[in-house]
C-alpha cells in the first residue's frame, strides 16, 4: 500500500556501531519513498558501522546529526532500530533516553524493532506497555513493567497517553514501516 507523507517529519536514533542493517535502511527507505523526510541521528556524529545477524559487519552509513541536536517539536514519530549492540549501547546513552523521554512527554509515536525497545528499559517509559520485541529482550521489557509481552509481527499500543508501535525482527519490517505510516496519516490499523 502506498501512503502520502509529505510533510511528515521522522526521527531514526541509532548508536554508531551494532546496527541491524534492514531495520535501519528498510524504514528509512519506505518512508522517504511515501514522502515523509527522515533524519538519522546517532549518538556521534560519525559514520554508523551495520550489521547483517548482528554478525556480519557491512557498510557504514552516515548519519545527518548527533541524536543531543534533536528536538521532539521537530519530529512526528521518532524511531529505533535493533542490532544486539545497538540496544546495548543506545540503552544506557543519556542523550537517546532523553530523546524517548522528550517524544513520551509530548505524547508523539514512538516506534522500535528488534532489541530496539530495550531503550525503553533504561528510558524509565515502559510501565503499562503491551508491546513485542526480539524475543530475548522480552523479560527485560516484563521486568521493566511492561503490561504484556505478544509474539505478533506489529503491536500498537496507545496506554499512557502516547503510541508505542513494536516489531519484532527484520521479517516484520514491511509491516512496522506500514503501521508507522498509518500512525502518521492517521489511520492506524
Amino acid at each position: 500500500m502506498a501512503y502520502e507523507l509529505k510533510g511528515k517529519k521522522v526521527l531514526i536514533i541509532t548508536s554508531n556501531t551494532g546496527v541491524e542493517k534492514p531495520e535501519l535502511l528498510e524504514p528509512l527507505v519506505q518512508l522517504r519513498g511515501w514522502g515523509a523526510k527522515v533524519t538519522h541521528a546517532a549518538i556521534k556524529q560519525e559514520p554508523v558501522q551495520t550489521f547483517i545477524n548482528d554478525t556480519k559487519p557491512d557498510e557504514q552509513i552516515p548519519c545527518d546529526g548527533f541524536i543531543g541536536e534533536m528536538s521532539e517539536k521537530d519530529f512526528d514519530v521518532l524511531v529505533i532500530p535493533g542490532g544486539t549492540v545497538n540496544g546495548d549501547k543506545i540503552r544506557v546513552d543519556p542523550t537517546a533516553q532523553a530523546c524517548v523521554k522528550a517524544f513520551v512527554a509530548a505524547g508523539k509515536p514512538v516506534a522500535a524493532v528488534c532489541h530496539g525497545p530495550w531503550l525503553f528499559v533504561n528510558a524509565e517509559v515502559i510501565k503499562g506497555k503491551t508491546l513485542t520485541s526480539y524475543f530475548s529482550v522480552k523479560l527485560d521489557l516484563l521486568n521493566a513493567g511492561a503490561a504484556q509481552w505478544l509474539d505478533q509481527a506489529v503491536v500498537r499500543c496507545t496506554a499512557n497517553g502516547w503510541t508505542l508501535i513494536t516489531s519484532r525482527n527484520p521479517n516484520d519490517l514491511s509491516q512496522f514501516s506500514e503501521a508507522i505510516a498509518q500512525e502518521l496519516v492517521g489511520k492506524p490499523a
